[in-house]
């Protein structure tokens, strides 16, 4: 009977530690809007006429900038590059090459299907707190998206202690 009530208790426990509930860190409308500026900010600096776009850990819309005289192309373009950092989980634009690859020889290319409301460029990134996916920014209209990535990234770092 006792190694009855032990089990028992032992059992009741466990299921208390796997009945919690996960915790999920937010970004906030205040931190998506400060992302949004500072990467615009970036861009100006640049000389660059861009649009924002901050997107949260399930891809809905939380900030959105587009400059005086940025193209309108730039509006979707940077939604697809959202799209893609939340779908895939990484920066949008090519992947990086696999380990160990040998100097000189390039990735493989093609023979991908591509997810329909994503692009294959760079300028969006991954908004993490810790190692949780908490949303994504992605900027679209400078000259090349290494250019849109430097904004982003200076966005980001302005924010990095709030991402903790």
């Amino acid at each position: 009977m006792k190694i009855t009530r032990i089990a028992l208790l032992a059992g009741m426990s466990a299921v208390g530690v796997f009945a919690q509930l996960p915790s999920q860190k937010m970004l906030t409308v205040e931190l998506a809007e400060t992302i949004a500026q500072e990467a615009m900010a970036k861009c100006r600096a640049d000389g660059f006429k861009v649009t924002v776009t901050v997107v949260d850990h399930a891809n809905m819309l939380k900030a959105f900038l587009r400059d005086d005289g940025a193209a309108m192309a730039t509006i979707e373009v940077g939604r697809m590059k959202t799209n893609s950092v939340m779908a895939f989980g990484r920066p949008s634009g090519p992947p990086p090459p696999p380990p160990n690859m040998p100097p000189g020889t390039a990735p493989p290319t093609g023979g991908g299907i591509a997810l329909p409301g994503t692009i294959n460029a760079a300028g969006g990134m991954p908004i993490k707190a810790g190692d949780q996916l908490i949303g994504a920014v992605s900027v679209s209209g400078a000259p090349g998206g290494d250019k849109d990535v430097v904004c982003a990234n200076a966005a980001l770092a302005k924010v990095a202690d709030k991402l903790r």
